[in-house]
């Protein structure tokens, strides 16, 4: 019987490791190569008992070298996304550095011990306050006394969070620890909340996001924030929304853009999907930009940063997976393309291994290179 039971169990993990390497078109095949990739050093801590257990057990018999087999393949396989982060963190540093400039880091862009014992981040407080005349609010995290710009009398950077969820869905307190952990570098932060589609298709998100930084400028003072050094940040749609804004709507005080997975050209998004799609894109565009670009060409063109980019461009970071089956990588690589033709600064660090959301445990391999490359970018750009 424990023969059985352990053969069971290695076999598996193997099930879970081939999701590193393996797409699946579908939810359950994204959350899978999701948690395979970023969860999967947890996973090889398993797949080791099981192997020790297989030759110390004596009634394992015969099965022992299956699962021998097993095993050694799901170890491979589980820890690959971390030894490929270890990989490109090696190049990371001079890579932001040729793109952006020097920017001081006390940390090492990946650490493996992280990945086991996750780092502590001091919390400062949050606030939330209402920004627009519609009842928009935002919470806003001050910076950790003590630390980055925020120490002594130097008013803060401000990074501006727009949250995803495929334009209609998702909400700003997200990926609270992201914002706790800017706040504890020395950066403010302000998690906003945008209308939704389909009640509120586009211009409302940006014309949400230019409210939020009127407010955040005309409150400078009492936030203790540089109204001069903005930057914004976004992940998937959220990351859409930033870059149409940051591009669309030039302003000398947003220096700089952030986008983690985002879908940069809405209307090279139409023609590369379909019905069935995961998460029902054409469905999401619809909502979102009221029809199709043959219906609304003006809607599609204005809410595509990739259409957007003009020299003078906010310098831009581009974080995304190359298994991302929710927005295709290719976004981000037109994008990076399109910048570089406009000589506009910028950088798109590529994960082999990682899918669509992969910062969502950011001590992961994705989160740890993620969040090294956007501090960098911020240190850089707010300076």
């Amino acid at each position: 019987m424990l023969r059985w039971i352990l053969f069971s169990l290695t076999l598996l993990t193997t099930v879970i490791a081939l999701f590193t390497v393996v797409n699946w078109p579908s939810i359950p095949g994204w959350l899978l190569a999701l948690a395979s990739a970023e969860l999967g050093h947890f996973l090889a801590l398993l797949t080791v008992a099981l192997l020790v257990a297989a030759f110390t057990v004596g009634s394992v018999g015969p099965l022992r070298w299956p699962v021998l087999g097993l095993g050694l393949v799901s170890l491979v396989l589980l820890l690959r996304p971390a030894w490929l982060a270890s990989q490109l963190a090696g190049e990371l540093p001079g890579k932001l550095q040729s793109d952006f400039g020097p920017a001081a880091s006390a940390r090492a862009a990946f650490s493996w011990m992280r990945l086991f014992v996750p780092a502590t981040t001091p919390s400062g407080p949050v606030a939330t306050h209402v920004y627009a005349a519609n009842g928009m609010t935002l919470d806003f995290y001050a910076p950790v006394p003590g630390t980055g710009s925020a120490n002594g009398a130097t008013n803060a950077p401000c990074v501006i969070v727009i949250h995803g969820g495929g334009w209609d869905g998702g909400k700003k307190e997200e990926f609270g620890w992201f914002n706790r952990h800017l706040s504890a570098r020395g950066f403010a932060v302000a998690a906003i909340e945008y209308r939704l589609a389909p009640q509120f298709p586009w211009p409302a998100p940006r014309d949400d996001v230019r409210a939020a930084v009127a407010w955040l400028k005309a409150h400078a003072a009492e936030l203790r924030i540089d109204p001069a050094r903005l930057v914004l940040f976004g992940r998937s749609a959220g990351g859409s929304i930033a870059e149409a804004v940051a591009y669309g709507s030039p302003d000398p005080a947003i220096r700089g853009v952030a986008a983690f997975y985002a879908p940069a050209d809405l209307h090279y998004a139409w023609i590369t999907s379909k019905e069935g799609d995961v998460l029902d894109p054409l469905k999401l565009l619809r909502q979102y930009l009221g029809g199709s670009p043959e219906q609304v060409p003006a809607a599609y063109e204005a809410a595509s940063g990739y259409l957007q980019v003009r020299r003078g461009a906010p310098p831009t970071l581009l974080v995304h997976g190359d298994r991302d089956v929710i927005v295709w990588h290719r976004q981000s690589e037109r994008l990076a393309e399109r910048l570089a033709e406009n000589n506009v600064p910028h950088a798109l660090i590529s994960l082999p291994w990682a899918t669509h959301g992969f910062e969502f445990y950011g001590d992961s391999p994705s989160g740890q290179l993620a969040m090294y490359a956007l501090e960098s970018f911020l240190a850089t750009v707010t300076k």
